[in-house]
């Protein structure tokens, strides 16, 4: 139906009457804004039922597995694979929890340039303290280049961490160590430490050490060194491997000779036979003229307390951030 507000008529030169009026609505107008509207308020309706359908949807949690051996151990929350030697040549944080005690056997072969294979023999007890305290005793003996064995020494270790596990970067902790020598064969020795250790991704582990030893009679030989370790777990609680490397420079007062530098550098392996055991093996390289041509880590330990044994769980993939 068309509407229309005339005004008047009038015949053009063929007979045609034509409209002088206004036209108020035309009805192609009305049409398109009628579909117009219908068409905005079906897409309305079908945006609405979309949002509804997402509203309803159940809120989903997505969980990893987390390795047994970084799963949080112990009053101080540190990760338990701090508490087996992974890495000889490197100490990390704290290796024995409160009231935890450890024993370990470590034999260190050395090939010297020039000179016949020497060894070292090490048996070390190892006491968890409360207030992130660890101490440890060792007894020393060596078979020389003559193929002769002897006591050398009994060595003293006190450890402290300045914090519980993960509360500061890299996890610091130090380290003072005092060597009773037999007097036959040296001075007696102290030795701090800096101890750092992190978990810098799933799997990966690292930890390294600044060192000082000062020989406190005879020749009063001074020691500067640094030793790192990376590892990267290839079966939980079971096998891991990585790469160590240790730096060296010995002096004695008043000696104006060349200063050496000892540089080692070799793959290391990590076997656990059970839970509270390890095997550690690393053969080192050496890199410089001052270094031995080889140099071989074995330390086997094993620690008596159940702290450690606490079963691995899941947690959100927003707590696994290293």
């Amino acid at each position: 139906m068309r509407v229309y507000a005339l005004t008047g008529l009038r015949a053009d030169g063929y007979g045609v009457i034509s409209r002088t009026g206004t036209e108020v609505v035309n009805e192609s107008v009305i049409m398109k804004i009628i579909t117009l509207v219908l068409l905005s308020a079906a897409l309305a309706g079908v945006a609405g039922a979309q949002s509804n359908l997402v509203s309803r949807l159940p809120e989903v949690t997505v969980t990893e597995r987390v390795l047994k051996e970084e799963t949080k151990v112990g009053p101080y929350a540190q990760p338990e694979w701090t508490t087996q030697r992974r890495f000889p040549t490197t100490r990390v944080y704290l290796q024995e929890l409160p009231g935890e005690v450890g024993v370990e056997q470590w034999v260190k072969a050395q090939w010297p340039k020039g000179e016949k294979m020497n060894y070292l023999f090490q048996e070390e007890i190892e006491v968890g303290l409360p207030h992130r305290f660890q101490f440890d005793l060792y007894e020393n003996w060596i078979r020389d280049a003559a193929g002769k064995v002897r006591h050398d020494s009994v060595s003293t270790e006190l450890r402290w961490a300045f914090a519980d596990w993960g509360k500061i970067p890299l996890n610091p902790t130090v380290y003072a160590e005092w060597t009773f020598r037999n007097h036959a064969l040296g001075a007696d020795k102290y030795e701090f430490k800096l101890l750092l250790g992190e978990e810098i991704a799933p799997r990966w582990h690292w930890g390294m050490n600044l060192i000082y030893e000062q020989e406190v009679g005879r020749s009063r030989t001074t020691e500067y060194g640094a030793s790192m370790g990376i590892g990267y777990t290839m079966l939980d609680q079971k096998l891991s491997l990585g790469l160590e490397i240790k730096v060296e420079s010995e002096t004695e007062e008043g000696n104006r000779a060349k200063t050496p530098i000892e540089v080692d550098i070799g793959p290391s392996i990590q076997w656990r036979p059970t839970r509270n055991s390890h095997l550690d093996v690393v053969p080192l390289v050496g890199a410089t003229s001052d270094s031995p041509r080889v140099e071989l880590w074995v330390v086997f330990g094993f620690d008596f307390g159940s702290g450690r044994a606490k079963e691995g769980g899941k947690a959100p993939i927003s707590l696994q951030s290293r």
